[in-house]
């Protein structure tokens, strides 16, 4: 891609709107409890320490609004804490340019690595950051910097207990979750019903799972019908499709095929019910003709072998399904979702494995330290006053990929220029005083708050307007630093847009580690399936082997997917793996999954009789994966001796890993042929 057409895509995103978005629930909440804190420390101690707190209880806000399964009063709290930290010490140095340079390097650099720890974490500590250097410019001596650093705390204070006085769908992320999670595998029947072969995308159930992990004390208030239905759902899938393939006995026409779709259609009708009743917290209405059609008797006339046995599950699995739904039975455990504390020693070894030369993350650290000590000395320097907006600028639209960055910039400068022209122009004509002041900064919350998932650049139009109203209300004069911000502001947005521009962290050039990583962990859960085969003796211990290699590839799955996303906007070329052959790896790599996953539902049971020829075919997949992998890497062919040897030397046929193998067999040399050596062409 172009730079000319990599610029003009990440502009037209950046001011993209989506208007499903909207939450004005959650938003008039938040309005509501930064009116309280604004109100009471403006008639308590006045406009400076009225606009700290505002500062304080508006960022506690936007910490809630994150994509994140904790409980939102942590978040609130940790948010206000943070930033009462940040501007006490801030304050402390800012007196002296050395050293409070030298803060701002340490402190931004720490909030980019902390993007390893995930995106809520990277955005609440960029945030702070740039409050912090509006907040350090308010207090006049280091005992009201502490009362405004208590205020700032005390608006986290007061977000977080109105959160939980006034809860707004309890536990509505976590429905969401688990009913699109169901909603998915509805759709993914009737795909099957039109193509046996269709592919699944698994991001869905990666998200319920994650938030399926509550702390102990949640465990025991959340609802029934959130218990046990993601477990049912995981072990819907792989049932699904077996019953759908052609390579497992079904016919592509006939009375067989006929009753499997039949069936596919009852188990999509079920499991919208389900999907329905979970997130509205009701019981489902269950249509009568899907339910007749699961309970068909001639079932087993129709289907047999491996077809069969897979209909019987459905119907066993699609009742546990109801059942959930109505709150009724479900799994009895939960899984553990450690404490901010307990995460912390994790969280630092997670940061400092990042402290490596070639780390996306640390290259992002480096960036946005640098840029915006550079902002802030350019800020400083420049005869306009108000310097902070330019370093505030860019931490606020930096991220470690190159799109988002760019993006935002955009729509950072467009927003700022809407939101200061228009709420400079009001405060002008009306000349409010500080409570009337207070109120236009509420109402200005207010709309961020409800845009804030809508776009970036409509929530810029609000947090920039609330700038404004504020510092009015703080005793400063709007209309002699319009020019002034806009100016800052674009030099910000700028700066950070050279520095991705002369230090990039490019995801193209990484796009085959990802591959290859993708490659090992699906040949690594295809392995434990086959082995399960070959010693059916341990159920739990493979079944719990197994599980952990299916997690592991859907993890590299989508870390693969979310990469070519990613490269797919940067201006670079791709050496050695062109967009044709990225697509055809990725469908070769998908099948491997789906073969594997195919094995999975018809795992033998306790005391079969082993299968022979899976122990040397597991084996070989293990042995091969790792050499192919090193081939992805290195621009080589990966080649399938091993694997290929164990598939021509079954000893005994085998109605269900015969054919799911010979599946893996045929994707591994779709691989080959996707990924051909350097210096060649992909087919």
């Amino acid at each position: 891609m172009t730079w000319f057409r990599a610029l003009r895509d990440t502009a037209r995103s950046g001011l993209a709107v989506d208007r499903s978005g909207f939450e004005p629930l959650l938003a008039l909440r938040g309005a509501l409890g930064l009116a309280v804190v604004v109100g009471g420390t403006l008639a308590l101690f006045g406009p400076l320490a009225a606009v700290s707190s505002a500062f304080g209880a508006f960022q506690a806000v936007i910490a809630t609004f994150q994509r994140s399964w904790r409980p939102r009063p942590v978040l609130a709290l940790a948010s206000g804490g943070s930033l009462a930290v940040s501007t006490f010490v801030g304050y402390l140095t800012v007196g002296h340019l050395v050293l409070f340079t030298a803060l701002i390097a340490v402190w931004t650099l720490a909030s980019g690595l902390a993007w390893a720890l995930g995106p809520t974490v990277g955005i609440i500590a960029s945030s702070n950051v740039a409050i912090m250097l509006v907040t350090i410019t308010l207090p006049t001596s280091v005992a009201t910097a502490a009362g405004h650093a208590a205020v700032i705390a005390a608006g986290g204070v007061v977000q977080a207990a109105l959160i939980v006085l006034l809860p707004v769908r309890p536990w509505g992320a976590q429905r969401d979750a688990l009913a699109d999670a169901l909603a998915a595998e509805a759709d993914y029947a009737r795909r099957l019903r039109r193509d046996p072969t269709a592919a699944f995308d698994p991001a869905p159930l990666m998200l319920a799972r994650s938030a399926a992990a509550v702390s102990p004390r949640q465990a025991r208030r959340r609802p029934a019908e959130l218990h046990g239905a993601r477990g049912i759902a995981e072990r819907l899938r792989p049932v699904l499709a077996s019953l759908a393939d052609p390579a497992f006995g079904v016919p592509d026409e006939g009375p067989a095929r006929e009753r499997v779709r039949e069936l596919l259609a009852a188990a999509a009708t079920v499991l919208d019910a389900a999907a329905q009743a979970v997130r509205h917290g009701e019981p489902p209405r269950l249509a009568a003709p899907a339910l007749a059609a699961l309970r068909t008797p001639d079932t087993g006339a129709i289907l047999t072998g491996p077809p069969r046995r897979a209909a019987l599950r459905l119907a066993a699995l699609l009742a546990d399904v109801t059942e959930t739904a109505r709150g009724e039975g479900g799994e009895a455990g939960f899984r553990d979702r450690p404490s901010l504390l307990r995460l912390l020693p994790g969280a630092a070894r997670t940061v400092r494995a990042e402290l490596r030369r070639g780390s996306p993350v640390l290259r992002h650290a480096v960036r946005v330290s640098t840029v915006v000590v550079a902002s802030y000395l350019a800020g400083t320097a420049l005869p306009l006053g108000h310097g902070y907006w330019a370093p505030m600028t860019a931490v606020m639209v930096m991220r470690p990929d190159f799109s988002q960055t760019y993006g935002r910039s955009v729509a950072r400068f467009g927003g700022t220029l809407i939101g200061v022209a228009v709420a400079t122009a009001l405060v002008e004509t009306l000349d409010p005083g500080p409570y009337a002041a207070a109120a236009l900064a509420v109402l200005a919350a207010f709309g961020t708050y409800l845009v804030l998932r809508t776009g970036y650049a409509a929530a810029n139009v609000g947090i920039s307007a609330y700038v404004v109203c504020l510092l009015w209300m703080g005793g400063e004069e709007a209309g002699q630093t319009v020019p002034e911000r806009i100016v800052l502001t674009l030099i910000g947005g700028l700066l950070a847009m050279l520095s991705y521009a002369l230090y990039p962290a490019w995801e193209t050039p990484r796009l085959r580690n990802r591959l290859a990583d993708w490659l090992l962990a699906d040949c690594r859960y295809a392995a434990a399936v086959v082995d399960h085969y070959a010693d059916p003796t341990e159920p739990e211990a493979a079944e719990r082997e197994i599980r952990e290699a299916l997690l592991a590839a859907r993890d590299a799955r989508i870390a693969w997917r979310d990469a070519l996303a990613r490269a797919a906007d940067e201006p670079v070329r791709s050496r050695g793996l062109s967009h044709a052959a990225a697509d055809a790896a990725g469908e070769a790599l998908g099948e491997i999954g789906r073969g594997a996953m195919l094995l999975e539902a018809h795992l033998p049971a306790h005391g079969d009789a082993p299968v022979p020829g899976a122990a040397k075919l597991a084996e070989a997949l293990r042995a091969d994966a790792e050499r192919a992998a090193r081939a992805v890497r290195e621009r080589r062919r990966p080649e399938w001796g091993r694997v290929r040897e164990a598939l021509t030397r079954w000893e005994d046929a085998h109605d269900v890993l015969e054919p799911g193998a010979a599946l893996i067999g045929d994707a591994l040399t779709e691989l080959a042929d996707a990924l051909p050596p350097k210096g060649e062409r992909s087919r």
